[in-house]
């Protein structure tokens, strides 16, 4: 592919790259980037009118239906979602059925990608047989299959000695482990987060210690292996400050969290809103505003969309007995463009968080727009406003 985009604004957070200019794209790769690239004669050439050209976005938590649930989701179907929404790379989650815990199964995904989806698909694979919190799969084998990262997706591995050896084993090739920390026993029966709110709607609440109590044992077992551990989505102040202090340590730690936790909090729950009930819950205001300041100095490394989709019949359920979940893969980058107009946080920054940072976190080509890599990118209206509605 041999084209020309004039006339847009490239942003690119991995080289400090904010400026108008053109992007010349020769064999599938970036040629030419700024204000003196010029596109060779013959070339299409793309008017962008002002448009941003930032780097594809790197959505590194989507939960999908394929395999064993297609009727909430397939790759394909996710994959024009993301498409749509500028993402052009997804980190898909192993809780399928079959779990993705064997080489033969990653492959699967890899091949069902390159068939169906119309964006770039990378596997993480179980950490533990069925994800079941125990035997542990093995991670040579399905990291050679392709499996970016080890993790039991929406669950916690609750048996500390697993852990313990999930990390050991990672640390001898520098494989990342990624958790979702959620003390199951701690949650028990809650479904929202533990508050005053919790009792005046009669529903079971999850206590902020349900998160941090994973997060201090996992620190302490990091400290021991010294191998690289991602915490999937944290959602309390309590956790960006216990992140913030393992930094500090030097620890090799990273974490995410959900652009909805960006967005939304514990009162858009009321009336029992079952669209709102996540894992881990929204949480209070307070915490809303720690998790954006995490976001912007760099204390929390990547946004998420948690795209976790499931069928009406699911969420139209009391409270308690509805699925967690909700889409957002579409919606990811629209929502990190409200966040920087209506919280001033800085673009360069959220854009990393989609981009440079996942890629570098998980060892992948792309989140740059830098000359020579491959011509992964999106074009958007960062000033457009939006409305999302079931069409």
């Amino acid at each position: 592919m041999n084209c020309a985009f004039t006339n847009a604004r490239l942003i690119d957070p991995a080289n400090g790259l904010d400026e108008t200019g053109n992007l010349i794209v020769e064999n599938g790769k970036i040629f030419a980037i700024g204000k003196k690239a010029k596109a060779p004669s013959g070339v299409k050439t793309h008017d962008c009118k002002g448009m941003a050209i930032l780097p594809g976005l790197v959505d590194m938590q989507v939960f999908t239906g394929e395999p064993g649930e297609e009727h909430r989701e397939t790759l394909a179907t996710a994959s024009q979602a993301a498409a749509a929404g500028g993402v052009t790379t997804m980190i898909t989650m192993p809780n399928t059925n079959p779990v993705i815990d064997d080489a033969a199964l990653v492959d699967f995904i890899s091949r069902r990608a390159r068939d169906t989806a119309i964006v770039r698909v990378h596997p993480m694979a179980a950490l533990t047989k069925g994800c079941d919190g125990h035997g542990m799969t093995e991670f040579g084998l399905l990291r050679e299959a392709g499996a970016v990262a080890f993790t039991d997706g929406d669950r916690a591995v609750m048996n500390a000695l697993t852990m313990r050896r999930a990390l050991a084993y990672a640390g001898t090739f520098d494989a990342l482990i990624v958790q979702h920390a959620m003390d199951q026993d701690l949650q028990s029966a809650g479904v929202m987060h533990e508050s005053e709110l919790a009792t005046r709607l009669g529903l079971a609440g999850i206590p902020v210690a349900a998160e941090t109590a994973i997060i201090d044992r996992d620190l302490r077992l990091v400290e021991l292996t010294g191998a690289r551990y991602h915490i999937a989505l944290v959602s309390s102040a309590e956790s960006v400050e216990t992140v913030r202090a393992a930094k500090q340590k030097g620890l090799p730690v990273s974490c995410g969290v959900s652009a909805t936790h960006l967005m939304l909090n514990q009162n858009d729950v009321e009336n029992y809103r079952t669209f709102a009930k996540l894992s881990p819950p929204l949480r209070r205001e307070e915490d809303r505003l720690a998790l954006i300041a995490g976001v912007a100095d760099g204390t929390i490394d990547v946004v998420v969309s948690g795209h976790n989709p499931q069928n009406e019949e699911a969420k139209r359920q009391p409270f308690a007995q509805a699925a967690y979940g909700t889409v957002g893969v579409e919606t990811l980058l629209a929502g990190l463009l409200t966040l920087h107009h209506a919280d001033g946080v800085a673009l360069n920054r959220l854009l990393a968080s989609v981009t440079a940072r996942p890629a570098e976190l998980l060892g992948l080509e792309g989140g740059t727009l830098s000359v020579g890599a491959r011509a992964d990118f999106a074009i958007a209206d960062l000033e457009a406003p939006w409305v999302v509605d079931t069409d």
